[in-house]
């Protein structure tokens, strides 16, 4: 998981809007959208003891400012609008114009949430047609805060084609679906940040009164003694860090030992399966070599040739019999999801056997050749048909294994914004109270390495929010994280599948609900561009709980498990009518162990509202697991056409 590398600084906390004695929060803005059908609290500052007006839509409320804080609440309106709102006070005048009532729900987390329109799928189109002037997109400014502020910078802006480029995808795809089914004005505050934990998003009181989360408070207390020397710091930690992943890179001792030429001997290295094999380096840090003979026509000598590899995670040098035909390094940008396509020149090449070497540079999280087969091969430059795969048989050697006892590790604070609470503190704090009907939340990437934890951190990040926001259990939905990196042949452990089982154990916490995305993603991409999926997905919740749609709303969710002659008996919620296979005949996932605790790979099939799973090699099993991988091949739907979500038998319980 890379999405942490691209985190930039920022400290924004400005003044409340507008001139004169009368100032409203900062959120509230022309163009805005109120939550109908609740009080509606409206804020701001003013001088000691003015009394201040309030008036839209027919209704006028008062307050008297004290401690220079002002706030009304207005009574409960039905969706409607163009409305002007206006503020005064003793010499001030307040108005803002084009202002809707309707439903208000917040869009939080990482790059995911964050990531824009104009990056998801089929962008083109969807920029064109997203005109819906009833639709409104308020995007917070990253900012970071010690403490908690009362102020953002933002603008609440109408959904067109010119300004629909930089709306979250996801958060736009879940208001066009809730905007077209329920008629009415839909308001999204927008509030993300690339590569942050979720304990950046949670309140202090919240960590500090939890035994199990204390402990995370510590980057924060050491960034509030000192703010600049701590980021400098982090920057001194992180360069030092940096350095020792460059020299690695840069000075490579095996190359001169002869591990890229043809003449090598390969009695000390492993044979493999690429890509399969080829993620090893999402187990370790370090280096990694890779290579194989290639076998070329004569047809093919004398002619300039292309070799691709896909992405490869994080740095890789690629030799062709021993000379060095291309590399990518930290320089270029997004390296670690840049598809590897090198030259090769026409005079390294021979008739009959050739020789391709990758050394592989890992210094972070999952790393290795993150594609499928099919991205891996050599061709003639001017005629690509002729291309020969290359996945298949390598050979593996290992050069490197990073040692954190011995070795400088990657710093966990590696700026400021992943310091635990300063994202609450500047980016959510400064929204509260203002009326909403739920939130959406797409996190959980740079949770990964510690999803144990994240059993106890998720829960306790939205009671914080809905303890703070005194808005009672409001909805609170979010996404399974998708797919993402090499497949494996064999059943393995799977830091990304105890992620989402520990979001899956998430939906015990009332009024929550959770958006599947395990066939949407990208094997070499961490930001999946079917944003349209995923949007939908969280709207279905929305429909069906809070908006009362007659509608299934979520995939097959494990329910129970019964061990009977030798097979499992799989229940599940959400069935819809009925369990389905999708893109084929046989089930796909299934994995299946006996008392020993190891998987093999199972055979399943429905019957009626269940699943059956087996395996001829486990006689009497005792644990089955569904999905269980970075990127798994499954296949089990409803008839909905919504995915089950992976789980274990072998477990948390739920």
């Amino acid at each position: 998981m890379k999405s942490f590398r691209y985190t930039v600084l920022a400290c924004l906390v400005p003044v409340l809007v507008f001139g004169g004695s009368v100032k409203l929060a900062s959120v509230f803005t022309d163009n805005m959208v109120l939550q109908q059908k609740k009080k509606i609290p409206i804020w701001g500052k003013a001088e000691e003891g003015e009394k201040i007006t309030v008036e839209i839509n027919g209704q006028k409320a008062t307050a008297i400012a004290k401690n220079q804080k002002w706030m009304v609440y207005l009574k409960p309106m039905n969706a409607g609008g163009p409305y002007t709102l206006r503020v005064y006070g003793a010499k001030d005048t307040v108005e803002l114009h084009n202002v809707l009532i309707g439903e208000v729900w917040i869009a939080s987390g990482q790059s995911n949430m964050e990531w824009p329109l104009s990056g998801a799928m089929n962008a083109d189109q969807e920029i064109a047609s997203a005109n819906y002037p009833h639709i409104r997109f308020f995007t917070v400014a990253r900012a970071t805060s010690p403490y908690p502020i009362d102020s953002v910078q933002g603008q609440w802006v109408v959904c067109n084609p010119e300004n629909a480029p930089s709306f979250s995808a996801v958060a736009y795809f879940f208001a066009r679906e809730l905007h077209l089914s329920e008629k009415c004005p839909i308001g999204i505050i927008h509030t993300s940040w690339g590569g942050t934990p979720a304990e950046s998003w949670v309140d202090e009181a919240s960590l500090q009164s939890n035994p199990k989360l204390a402990y995370l408070l510590e980057p924060l207390q050491v960034f509030r003694k000192d703010p600049d020397r701590s980021r400098q710091e982090m920057a001194k930690k992180m360069q030092e860090w940096q350095a020792f992943w460059d020299n690695i890179f840069l000075n490579n001792p095996t190359k001169e030992q002869g591990w890229a030429l043809p003449e090598h001997a390969l009695s000390e290295w492993t044979p493999v399966q690429v890509p399969q094999d080829g993620s090893i380096l999402g187990k370790i840090d370090g280096v990694v070599w890779y290579r194989r003979d290639v076998e070329i026509p004569g047809s093919w000598v004398g002619k300039d040739l292309v070799v691709k590899l896909g992405p490869i995670d994080d740095y890789d040098q690629t030799y062709f019999n021993g000379v060095e035909i291309g590399h990518i390094f930290r320089d270029t940008p997004n390296w670690w999801t840049t598809p590897r396509t090198y030259p090769i020149p026409k005079e390294l090449v021979k008739p009959g056997r050739n020789t391709i070497a990758v050394r592989i540079v890992d210094n972070w999280l999952g790393g290795g050749f993150t594609s499928d087969s099919t991205a891996f091969k050599i061709f003639p430059k001017d005629t690509p048909e002729e291309a020969l795969l290359l996945s298949g048989k390598w050979y593996s050697r290992t050069e490197f294994v990073f040692d954190p006892t011995i070795h400088p590790p990657r710093p966990e604070q590696s700026d400021e914004s992943n310091t635990p609470c300063v994202l609450y503190n500047a980016m959510i704090a400064p929204l509260i109270p203002y009326a909403i009907r739920g939130a959406i939340w797409y996190q959980g990437e740079s949770n990964t390495s510690r999803a144990e934890e994240y059993r106890v951190l998720f829960p306790t990040l939205i009671s914080s929010w809905r303890k703070n926001w005194k808005q009672g259990d409001f909805p609170f939905y979010f996404v399974q994280l998708a797919n993402f990196m090499a497949r494996v042949d064999s059943p393995t452990e799977s830091e990304w599948a105890e992620l989402r089982e520990a979001q899956f154990l998430t939906l015990k916490v009332k009024n929550t609900g959770m958006a599947v995305a395990i066939d949407i993603g990208d094997a070499a991409d961490i930001h999946p561009k079917n944003k349209q999926d995923v949007g939908k997905r969280l709207a279905l919740w929305a429909m069906a709980k809070i908006y009362k749609r007659n509608i299934e709303y979520s995939g097959p969710l494990y329910k129970s498990v019964e061990f009977k002659h030798g097979k499992a008996i799989l229940t599940f919620d959400h069935v819809d009518g009925g369990l389905e296979i999708k893109g084929g005949n046989e089930l796909k996932g299934f994995a299946i162990a006996g008392k020993d605790g190891k998987f093999v790979w199972a055979n399943a099939k429905i019957e009626k509202d269940k699943v059956i799973v087996w395996s001829p090699k486990i006689p009497e099993p005792k644990a089955v697991r569904y999905g269980w991988a970075d990127n798994p091949a499954v296949n089990l739907y409803n008839k909905a056409g919504l995915p089950a979500s992976p789980f274990r038998t072998d477990g948390p319980k739920k």
